[in-house]
């Protein structure tokens, strides 16, 4: 399942990334887990020390290794200059699984031990003082949105995507990447101004959205939650002595996490897996191709000198059965 958290800046969306992150790993599950927030704070939440999470390779500056490997052999894309960001995977792709070896992870990913299991990290890289006047920060999230593009996951696999603050998802098509985002909010206004946000954008693109409670501290703010948010509310979480430890660099051992919040924790997962059910590959495939078409008539034909609406192949379709597999080497 790919999962994406969302929520406004200080809501906790990484410190609860990184902790469904660990719920995973401890439950020997394959994990992927991508920064692709402009603070690149998951690295330190998994429990990296500086030096470790600077040295993390970031997507962003290999972006022409991974259009590379994804372009494979496919005829309809002339040369990875006239990849972007939406270009959709057709016949002779490289696609890209949760559990293999391949090229784009031996450059963009790390393992992280997390108690007993691992996890492979992914980053997009921080946005530099070498980037400001001069570029976006979507340029660098380009590397993820490609990626996903590319990628296959089958049930009891997950990818777990820690998202830009806000609603700056909606400025590409990633945002429909996923089979369910979890919504992170604190029992306030604002807290609750992003879901709304992200509910009216994602209203026609069969988005599954749910609000996981943050920083509650009593029924009040349950109620508040649950009058603002309605159904859409899974579960809230509340105060942690063992995340407070965590953000000190002294994680005690993860099965010492407080019960309530490893129920929150086994929640979430239920619902991600639950969403197995509900795919629909035609639709991935069909909103991958609009905004594909949609970036290039708007920027990406002019800024590549190609027709790319020509990349796309109309008779395929991304599920779990499209494309090689890549296997291990002696």
């Amino acid at each position: 399942m790919k999962i994406a958290f969302v929520g406004k800046g200080g809501s906790g969306k990484t410190t609860l990334s990184s902790l469904f992150i660990r719920h995973l790993a401890a439950a020997g599950a394959p994990v992927v887990a991508i920064d692709a927030d402009i603070n690149q704070h998951l690295g330190p939440a998994l429990g990296l020390d500086d030096r470790e999470a600077v040295a993390l390779p970031a997507m962003g500056d290999r972006l022409s290794l991974i259009k590379d490997y994804l372009r494979g052999s496919n005829p309809r894309i002339s040369s990875t200059a006239t990849m972007i960001k939406t270009t959709p995977p057709g016949e002779g792709s490289r696609l890209v699984r949760v559990r293999e070896p391949n090229e784009v992870y031996d450059a963009c990913a790390r393992p992280v031990e997390l108690d007993g299991g691992a996890v492979r990290l992914m980053v997009t890289g921080p946005f530099t003082d070498a980037d400001l006047g001069v570029a976006c920060y979507h340029s660098k999230t380009g590397a993820v949105e490609l990626f996903l593009n590319h990628l296959v996951d089958g049930p009891d696999e997950y990818v777990v995507v820690d998202m830009t603050a806000g609603s700056d998802s909606f400025a590409s098509g990633m945002f429909t990447r996923f089979d369910i985002t979890f919504l992170v909010a604190e029992p306030t206004r604002k807290g609750v101004s992003v879901y709304r946000q992200y509910k009216e954008y994602a209203r026609d693109y069969g988005v599954v959205l749910k609000v996981v409670g943050n920083k509650v501290q009593g029924q009040d703010d349950i109620d508040f939650l649950r009058a603002e948010v309605g159904d859409d509310l899974l579960v809230t979480v509340g105060h942690s002595d063992w995340v407070r430890a965590m953000e000190k660099g002294r994680p005690p051992r993860f099965d010492q996490l407080e019960e309530a919040n490893g129920r929150a924790l086994r929640m979430l997962r239920v619902a991600a897996d639950a969403t197995y059910e509900l795919r629909d590959w035609e639709r991935y495939t069909r909103q991958m191709v609009h905004f594909h078409l949609k970036n290039a008539q708007s920027w990406g034909n002019e800024r590549t000198g190609a027709d790319l609406a020509a990349q796309v192949d109309p008779g395929f379709v991304l599920d779990e059965n499209a494309g090689p597999r890549v296997t291990a080497t002696a």
